[in-house]
């Protein structure tokens, strides 16, 4: 069998706030730097196999330091990008919201398309998986991680527990978080992993929000030598 290590992007200044789709010039902030080198502490211990990423900045910023770290080269595949939004790309979440179409996405996506020639998540599920798939034929028996967005890696586990596309909103996916999935012949699929973060504060009494609802906070610019002190 081979082992997927889905892995969402890091933290943006938008993530959480804009609808940025396949939207290029997305990079991470400071904090999603944070989570790339906090990636490779992560898989101390993990030999890869091969790497993989969608072709979008912000996934291939959060996994460079992990293919340098294990010697591999990064390979990106369009079949891993994000959903192609339409006319919402960009948009703020807080205004779309607010829209009628939003309660679709929310209770039958499986029948929604992003406006003005955007992507159905039922397309997009047929083409991420195809991509994995093929993937997992190349690297039998392999360890291999790959970097994506976060609907992409909710829809591709939703699929493989073997739960109808309407039911994939029910899975959070958190930035820099990875879910382990292994694939076999004969469509044979094991889900080992959700949405591990590296630890569970959120869960402690105080609730922590998720990162992207935090302020975030201002970079200490003397570390990077551009303050003198």
């Amino acid at each position: 069998m081979t082992t997927l290590f889905l892995i969402r992007h890091g933290l943006t200044a938008q993530t959480g706030k804009t609808l940025y789709g396949q939207a290029t010039g997305v990079a991470l902030d400071h904090r999603g730097e944070a989570q790339a080198r906090q990636l490779v502490e992560r898989f101390d211990g993990v030999r890869l196999t091969a790497l993989y990423s969608s072709p979008l900045e912000r996934c291939v910023q959060t996994v460079e330091p992990l293919a340098t770290a294990q010697r591999l080269t990064l390979i990106e595949r369009p079949g891993l990008i994000e959903m192609d939004a339409g006319s919402w790309t960009g948009k703020p979440l807080a205004r779309l919201r607010r829209t009628k179409r939003w309660t679709e996405v929310q209770r039958s996506p499986s029948t929604f398309r992003f406006p003005d020639g955007g992507e159905g998540f039922a397309d997009a599920l047929a083409r991420a998986t195809a991509d994995v798939e093929a993937i997992a034929r190349r690297h039998r028996r392999g360890r291999v991680a790959v970097a994506t967005h976060g609907d992409i890696v909710r829809i591709l586990i939703n699929h493989f527990l073997g739960a109808p596309l309407d039911a994939f909103q029910r899975i959070v996916i958190d930035t820099a978080s990875v879910s382990v999935v292994s694939l076999g012949a004969h469509g044979r699929t094991h889900v080992h992993l959700l949405n591990d973060a590296g630890g569970l504060a959120r869960f402690g009494p105080d609730g922590a929000p998720a990162p992207w609802e935090e302020a975030a906070p201002a970079p200490d610019l003397r570390a990077h030598g551009n303050l003198r002190g």
